[in-house]
């Protein structure tokens, strides 16, 4: 499935959260859509991405690893449904979007949790939301320089460009 269809559906899930495990569970599955994303970015994605996606998918596996694991039949798992990227740039605007509202979604947690132990869990959260979020939107800028960059060549080569 693309990256930007299971973003949405992870956005609308994050949405309509109910109680604290599902909320829990749908910022797991964010941020492992996130890791799955920055492996995919790293591996396959324009060469100037690459070492920030490789730091996306530590920060992203960092997110995870802080909240306990669903339980989730595997092929509910958002990441491992991930089998196109075919648009780096919307798929960052998307990403980056997705990550804001988890991180939101950790600090209402944080506010409610009712123990010392989920209160952590999410405020190392949202720091790995908020420094993956830096991640994508680095990758965002480093597109745009890039795309500047193309147009720049491409008007310096026509016949017309001066």
């Amino acid at each position: 499935m693309d990256a930007v269809r299971l973003i949405l559906i992870s956005r609308r899930a994050l949405a309509g959260g109910a109680d604290m495990t599902e909320l829990m569970a749908e910022v797991w599955q964010a941020q492992s859509l996130a890791q799955a994303i920055g492996s995919r970015l790293a591996v396959s994605g324009p060469p100037e991405l690459r070492g920030e996606a490789l730091g996306l998918t530590e920060l992203a596996g960092r997110g995870c690893g802080v909240l306990d694991p669903p339980e989730l039949d595997p092929k509910d798992l958002r990441a491992a449904q991930l089998t196109e990227l075919d648009d780096a740039r919307e798929t960052l605007l998307c990403l980056d979007g997705l990550l804001g509202e988890v991180g939101m979604a950790l600090v209402g947690m944080a506010s409610a949790a009712a123990d010392e132990t989920t209160y952590w869990q999410c405020m190392e959260g949202i720091d790995a939301a908020d420094e993956s979020r830096d991640r994508v939107l680095e990758m965002l800028r480093k597109l745009a320089a890039r795309e500047e960059a193309l147009q720049d060549n491409g008007n310096r080569n026509s016949p017309s460009g001066v």
